[in-house]
C-alpha cells in the first residue's frame, strides 16, 4: 500500500515543482502540454489510491 501512496506523493510533487519552475506556465498563466501530461499522471495515481484503498477512505 506504500507503493500507492509512494506514486501518489511522487506525481503530486513532480506536478506542482513543474508548475513552479516552468517558464512558460507562468508566461501564459496556462498549463503547457508537459504539465497537462503530468498532471494526467498524478490524477491516474490519485485514481489507483482510490482503488487501493477503498472508496470509504478520504484522500489527501
Amino acid at each position: 500500500m506504500s507503493s500507492v501512496n509512494d506514486a501518489l506523493d511522487n506525481a503530486r510533487f513532480t506536478y506542482e515543482q513543474h508548475m513552479r519552475t516552468c517558464r512558460q506556465c507562468h508566461a501564459d498563466a496556462a498549463p503547457c502540454a508537459v504539465a497537462k501530461h503530468l498532471l494526467r499522471i498524478y490524477n491516474l495515481a490519485r485514481r489507483d489510491r482510490m482503488r487501493a484503498t477503498g472508496p470509504d477512505n478520504p484522500t489527501a
